[in-house]
């Protein structure tokens, strides 16, 4: 009895000892996922860069888009814009009486705008002894132009060229608001020869060859010898005199009803 009483109680500590030594399997560990950092969005594609709108090839040179300033309101209107040499030889007083050139040709000048009709537009480029003086295109800036005349003083060269160039680029602009219609008239008074002859003889073939402009110009004291005198292409007149000079301008405003003759004497 006691052996078996010993045997049972051995076999149940053998069994308590194994059941406490045993551990429950360690617990599996999920498997790592590590969510991979969200991707910028793409970036958007560039926007296509914008066609130009197309042009025509011939002056003024319209395109799609509206010109800029918009329309103006007279389509047929004329324009003018005079060109003024104020350069160093304009103080001589050769053709000019007992006054300097310039005062007569500021007078001269400042009595025909008067006459220009009030629906033209009228514009400037003056070069003189303080650089260049520019009026835009406008109908109503008559005392606005004959104020800026008389701010011009005699000093400097006779960059023709340039001016003539100012001029084109000014009447393509009023052209492309006028839809091509209209007249467009630059007008030269000059007692000197351009800086540059092959230069001058350059643009004026361009001017003439690419749009409508006409080009009249007023050799005022220099006869007839100027590259702006080109029989069929340009309009010149000579002007050895006061009297002279007021007639070449009143033949640019001939067909103007509003002329003014006595504009000139008073």
């Amino acid at each position: 009895m006691t052996s078996k009483l010993f045997l049972l109680f051995f076999i149940g500590l053998t069994l308590m000892v194994a059941g406490c030594s045993d551990e429950p399997p360690p617990a599996k560990k999920a498997a790592s996922q590590q969510q991979p950092a969200p991707s910028p969005p793409p970036a958007p594609a560039p926007a296509p860069a914008p066609k130009p709108a197309a042009r025509s090839a011939v002056w003024p040179f319209l395109s799609e888009d509206a010109p800029v300033g918009g329309l103006a309101e007279n389509l047929t209107a004329k324009n003018y814009l005079l060109i003024f040499d104020g350069s160093g030889s304009m103080q001589d007083k050769k053709c000019s009486g007992n006054s300097q050139k310039i005062e007569v040709a500021k007078k001269a000048v400042t009595a025909w705008s008067k006459s220009i009709p009030a629906n033209a537009n009228l514009g400037l480029f003056a070069f003189h002894n303080l650089g260049t003086l520019t009026l835009p295109l406008a109908t109503g800036n008559r005392d606005a132009f004959n104020q800026a005349i008389g701010q011009i003083q005699a000093g400097g060269k006779t960059p023709l060229s340039d001016a003539i160039i100012y001029a084109y680029n000014t009447f393509t602009e009023q052209g492309q608001r006028q839809l091509g219609y209209g007249e467009y008239t630059i007008v030269v008074v000059t007692d000197g020869y351009a800086n540059s002859i092959s230069r001058l003889n350059d643009v004026v073939g361009k001017v003439l060859s690419r749009s409508p402009i006409i080009i009249y110009s007023i050799g005022f004291c220099i006869g007839e010898e100027h590259s702006l005198n080109q029989p069929g292409r340009t309009i010149y007149k000579s002007a050895d005199n006061p009297e002279q000079l007021q007639k070449g301008l009143q033949e640019v405003l001939a067909e103007s009803e509003s002329f003014d003759e006595d504009a000139f004497t008073r």
